[in-house]
């Protein structure tokens, strides 16, 4: 038994399981393909759909059938993804263009969900039919074995346009995530024939064409100016608005009326910004609310706020872009497959892989025709042959004993066992030579073919097929042919199916909201280790002291109308106004910190938080991983900006440390290499926030400092280092700027 057992190392088999899971998620489950811009789960829905004959221009059949039908096929994954999958290809405020059409209640935009796949039905839609599934009879794609290898399914659909933009897609795989938002058919293809005709066009020229994201919801797109960089790179923000207009009703009252919202809100997001509003109201930060409601209907979006007589409309208009989701971002990561593996693509890298995909169906589509035409025009061939010596053809047949015999004279001119009636006839007989096919033909055909209508039918079909082998030859042999009949293709498709823009795109200036002044008190701002954020006031601090310092990284008192200060490690200061800091109960989770200042958490990280009031009263201490270090006075940080430079870095480094001076007096630098270096802080000179500073350790060329440690004269500094205790006091006070002491454990 033992000599059966394989002995490997357990952190191998782990490492292989998960790859190999992550990746089948990846590939097989999370993430669409950038040629037909459909994950695995829609394609399999669409193609069975397909298969069961359910068309455009055919009843609806339940989604129960469909569902049933496709997990028994081709997705033994569950029935509700797969109806999942389903609901949202039929929704329009989802999708740029539904590829299902849903008879039922698929459910709304406010967040209602389906109803049971047994209640609903479900059909495909037109541009589904004509754009995304035809062809697949003419060999345009591959095929592989389903789960079972008791069916054949498609590889990829042989979409006409680049599906991935027009529908966008969101998905969430192991260690990655796609983003991507909808855009305008028309616009895409339109890119799309631009880039045909010119593959060297840059993103900046495709873009007179696709202008930005068309979201089905409307909106308007805020940062213009930014769309070119998220394009080129895949990656980036977009600032969404709802579109909001006003009407004026009796009695001097202004109704506030928001007829398009931003993408990101759509479902129960659309009810939390009615509680949000009516929030502001409770906290007396937007008193002039006199009512709100949701008239929205199968029509569209329509809110409506009521305000009083004299409401700053702008004002009041900048308050819902700041503290609501009237005004938010949505995150683009375009991932897809793109050749088997997960890529992140730009605009130019998605069409570029679409026209290769459309050049690439083609080729096998018109091959596939070519093909099919020679045949035919083989056997046409061979029967206007047939026909100009018929009654050689009919004279073999009656002489002839079986099948066989007539076939090997058509084919090989054997006449041996054929009673002809004159030698001429034998002659004759034994140098025909039609074609295996031919002959075949010949041996079908009815008599009814010899009637003249019928053979100057065939000579007219004879015609058609040799036009036709012509043309396909053409668009195969030729680029320029082959790009003419894509272009017509998405020229037909464009004219059918597309719509007006309905997002509009411009650089909005940022909302600026004229806040009220409020009473000033004390509030404690805190922030926990992922980033989430918020303010407690101080009797709900002095009653959960414990508690707070134990589950939040930051605690800081501030003045509800002070400002909080981010510095991080990159030398950048990011300010945030306490007002724009969530106020709430302890056991509320908070906003991450991202959301409400210009501080990108993915991009650096924090290095110290302080408020703006304690900014002014002390000097702040500044070291950096290579060694420089400087004090500044913290009344230079006191700036209007959201953002700016706290220092100047040398290239390649960054800062490590940053501290508010107050009874410090000596500071201890360690090194990657264990070098350790004391000395007083009165060393350091001040400089202004500008400057670079001044070197505090000599270091070897690969050594960077690791930590920094500050101390005072007579009080115990102890520290673990490599597993032990050590004292810092007790190493020996140095100048700046010298090499230090190698401590060895």
């Amino acid at each position: 038994m033992e000599e059966k057992i394989i002995k490997t190392e357990y952190s191998d088999t782990m490492q292989k399981s998960f790859i190999d899971y992550a990746m089948s998620v990846i590939v097989a489950r999370a993430l669409p393909d950038v040629r037909d811009g459909l994950k695995p789960v829609q394609r399999r829905t669409l193609y069975d759909m397909h298969e069961l004959g359910i068309r455009y221009d055919r009843p609806y059949r339940k989604s129960a059938r469909i569902v049933g039908d496709t997990m028994g096929k081709y997705h033994p994954h569950g029935d509700s993804s797969i109806y999942d999958a389903l609901v949202v290809l039929t929704q329009d405020f989802k999708k740029g263009m539904p590829l299902i059409d849903g008879h039922g209640n698929f459910g709304n935009i406010e967040g209602d969900g389906a109803a049971a796949m047994r209640y609903t039905e479900a059909r495909l839609q037109k541009v589904t039919q004509d754009a995304i599934l035809a062809d697949l009879d003419k060999d345009v794609v591959d095929f592989s074995p389903n789960f079972d290898e008791t069916e054949k399914e498609p590889d990829v659909l042989p979409c006409r346009f680049p599906n991935l933009l027009v529908n966008g897609s969101e998905g969430i795989a192991v260690g990655m995530a796609t983003s991507i938002p909808p855009h305008n058919l028309g616009e895409v293809i339109d890119a799309m024939k631009a880039y045909m005709l010119n593959e060297d066009i840059t993103t900046k020229e495709l873009m007179r064409y696709v202008k930005g994201p068309d979201f089905p919801t409307g909106g308007i797109v805020c940062n213009k100016d930014d769309l070119l960089s998220i394009y080129e790179t895949g990656t980036g923000k977009i600032k969404v608005r709802g579109k909001v207009e006003v009407e004026k009703i009796k009695g001097g009252k202004i109704n506030l009326v928001i007829s398009e919202i931003p993408y990101t809100m759509i479902g129960a997001k659309i009810g939390k910004f009615l509680q949000d509003v009516a929030t502001l109201y409770e906290q007396k930060k937007a008193p002039e609310i006199v009512d709100i409601s949701n008239q929205s209907s199968k029509e569209g979006i329509r809110i409506v706020i009521e305000l009083k007589k004299d409401t700053d409309v702008e004002n009041f208009k900048n308050l819902l872009y700041k503290k609501t989701r009237l005004e938010d971002t949505f995150g683009v990561n375009m991932i897809a497959i793109a050749d088997g593996r997960p890529e992140t693509l730009g605009l130019k890298s998605i069409i570029a892989k679409n026209v290769a995909f459309q050049y690439e169906i083609n080729t096998r589509k018109y091959n596939t025709l070519l093909n099919k035409e020679l045949e035919k025009r083989e056997i046409q061939e061979g029967l206007i042959r047939a026909c100009n010596i018929i009654d050689l053809i009919i004279e073999i047949l009656r002489g002839s004993k079986d099948r066989s015999m007539v076939k090997s004279c058509l084919t090989s001119g054997i006449t041996e066992g054929i009673n002809f009636r004159s030698k001429e006839s034998k002659v004759m007989a034994s140098q025909l030579n039609f074609t295996e096919k031919q002959a075949n033909a010949i041996l079908d055909m009815r008599l009814y073919k010899l009637i003249g209508l019928e053979i100057e039918a065939l000579m007219k079909e004879h015609k058609e097929t040799t036009e036709n082998i012509y043309r396909y030859e053409d668009i195969l042999e030729r680029r320029d042919s082959m790009a003419q009949v894509i272009m017509q293709d998405l020229d037909a498709i464009k004219k059918e199916y597309a719509r007006k823009r309905r997002t509009s795109i411009e650089n909005a200036e940022e909302a600026v909201y004229e806040e009220k002044k409020m009473e000033e008190m004390d509030v404690m701002f805190l922030m926990d280790k992922f980033g989430y954020c918020k303010t407690i006031d101080m009797s709900t601090y002095e009653r959960n002291k414990e508690t707070v310092h134990a589950d939040f990284k930051y605690v800081i008192k501030s003045k509800n109308t002070g400002r909080m200060c981010i510095f991080t490690n990159i030398g950048q200061l990011y300010t945030i106004k306490v007002t724009d800091i969530p106020f709430g109960k302890l056991r509320d989770k908070g906003m991450p910190i991202d959301n409400i200042s210009n501080y990108n958490s993915s991009k650096e990280d924090i290095i110290t938080i302080t408020s703006q009031s304690e900014l002014n009263l002390y000097r702040m201490l500044f070291v950096t991983k290579q060694s420089m270090c400087k004090i500044v006075n913290g009344s230079e940080f006191d700036v209007a900006k959201r953002t700016v430079a706290a220092t100047k870095l040398n290239e390649g480094d960054e800062v490590l440390s940053i501290v508010i001076l107050n009874l410090q007096q000596n500071i201890v630098f360690r090194s990657k290499e264990g070098y350790f270096l004391r000395f007083a802080i009165e060393e350091i000179p001040e400089k202004k926030k500008n400057a670079i500073g001044v070197r505090g350790m000599k270091m070897g060329d690969k050594d960077y400092l690791e930590k920094v440690y500050y101390t005072q004269n007579g009080t115990e500094n102890v520290i673990k280092y490599k597993g032990k205790k050590m004292e810092l006091n007790k190493l020996k006070l140095n100048k700046r700027d010298s090499k230090g002491t190698k401590v060895r454990v």
